[in-house]
């Protein structure tokens, strides 16, 4: 048994142990998901953390946590996030990279699609009505879609809802957009051909990066070899 933590006096379960408790309890996806990206992100638990106590402890239950672990730890940081890599799956397109900041050649922040085609040069933004529904919040999405038209990015967007009514749909779309990116050519000298310096996590940066503000942090993501 882990170690419980004191709070008022009480003692309690590690934040750990409690959230993959309540988790063993889910039959279904969907509260997993929930539960899991919600702990990563807000309550600051490390998904390989995660992954170690699962396998420290009773198999019983462990199978969906799991297999949503394995696409939190691919960069998803919502149940969005993991429904577009689910639709991503049927394309038998090469994989993006997932969450990451795209600067210019200069070091300025471009933008942190939700996933990015290095090869193609496509981001692919999962765009919710709640999140444009203001006028700051729509300004910054205009803002970021110039920013990658500047650089000669191509931009795909795609509404929440549609990742699960219309996955089939969703996923000829992100084809036939893959392939209009290709057909452009040799790309030009741009974020695709950056060092690794130009392109960082996500993970390091304050927000999602769409707004006024400048992502904080620093550390370098190397391109995977063979990457698109």
């Amino acid at each position: 048994m882990p170690r419980s933590v004191i709070v008022d006096g009480v003692a309690m379960a590690p934040l750990t142990r409690a959230v993959l408790d309540q988790c063993r309890r889910f039959t279904t996806h969907d509260p997993i998901r929930a539960l899991l990206t919600e702990a990563v992100q807000r309550g600051g638990l490390n998904p390989e953390v995660l992954i170690r106590e699962l396998e420290g402890g009773s198999d019983r239950g462990s199978a969906l946590p799991r297999e949503v672990l394995r696409d939190v730890l691919r960069g998803a940081r919502s149940v969005a996030e993991i429904d577009a890599m689910a639709v991503w799956k049927l394309t038998g397109l090469p994989e993006p990279l997932w969450n990451h900041q795209l600067r210019d050649e200069t070091g300025e922040y471009i933008g942190t699609p939700d996933a990015y085609f290095v090869k193609v040069r496509l981001a692919w933004e999962i765009d919710s009505y709640d999140f444009h529904f203001g006028k700051r919040q729509y300004a910054a999405t205009v803002a970021r879609n110039a920013r990658y038209a500047a650089e000669g990015i191509l931009v795909l967007q795609t509404l929440p809802s549609r990742l699960r009514s219309e996955p089939g749909k969703v996923a000829a779309e992100l084809v036939a957009a893959y392939n209009a990116a290709a057909s452009r050519g040799a790309p030009a000298k741009s974020v695709a051909d950056a060092p690794a310096g130009w392109l960082s996590s996500s993970r390091q940066s304050q927000g999602r990066g769409d707004g006024t503000e400048e992502p904080a942090g620093e550390e370098a993501a190397e391109l995977r070899q063979g990457s698109p």
